[in-house]
């Protein structure tokens, strides 16, 4: 008997079919769970340690039936890459694009961007990730060097080529400062999941990326004396 306005605890037989039911009722929505449990279970434990077991666990579903869309963590991964960090790219890709004022201003906003999607959510652990295991997994470094790395870099890179064009910046080698600015985001990220995660030390998320704009941003200004050229 349970207290009056409290919900009953289900058995776990009653809880395994109601599991089932729902899984039954939205199979359409099986992929974005199992991509959603996958990136929580690498992030967690490393693509070494994540079995397929402890993905279909975390996201409600037999081994089967995750097998049924992912072949491989190897598939699975490439597909977490391409579900969460692919269109957030897409759509910086559209605000660059589209956007009609200063490249300065244009610099800071796909930074700002950047940093909050990857920061504040799970995606921020796939860096440390995929640079723990690339030695072992040359191939799950080379799908988000791919989809990521090389994506992002000609998006901040079109960002610079047009304040250079527009007078704004000043002229540069546009490849390695994007290397350059795009560094201290990256420790940003391991830092968040290494370190912070030891209760070593601590990160003011807003301050450092504050400041690494304000150094990235006095790197490629045009100086006022410079502005006649």
């Amino acid at each position: 008997m349970t207290r009056s306005g409290s919900t009953p605890r289900l058995s776990p037989q009653a809880a395994a079919k109601v599991a089932a039911t729902r899984w039954r009722r939205l199979p359409e929505e099986r992929p974005s769970h199992i991509l959603s449990a996958a990136l929580e279970c690498f992030v967690e434990k490393g693509f070494t340690a994540t079995r397929l077991d402890d993905v279909a666990q975390r996201a409600g579903v037999s081994k089967g039936t995750l097998y049924l869309y992912f072949d491989s963590k190897e598939a699975l991964l490439e597909a977490v890459v391409r579900e969460n960090v692919v269109p957030f790219i897409e759509r910086a890709e559209q605000r660059v694009d589209e956007f009609q004022g200063s490249s300065r201003d244009l610099l800071v906003e796909v930074a700002h961007g950047w940093w909050d999607a990857m920061y504040e959510t799970p995606m921020g652990g796939l860096p440390k990730l995929v640079l723990s295991e690339a030695a072992n997994f040359p191939d799950v470094a080379r799908i988000y060097f791919d989809e990521v790395v090389l994506r992002v870099r000609r998006m901040f890179a079109r960002v610079l080529r047009r304040g250079v064009e527009s007078g704004e910046f000043r002229a540069m080698d546009v490849e390695y400062t994007v290397r350059a600015l795009m560094a201290p985001f990256v420790v940003g990220l391991i830092w968040k999941h290494s370190m912070i995660k030891c209760q070593i030390d601590a990160l003011d998320a807003r301050r450092y990326l504050d400041t690494v704009l304000e150094l990235g941003l006095k790197g490629v200004l045009k100086h006022p004396a410079d502005r006649h050229e």
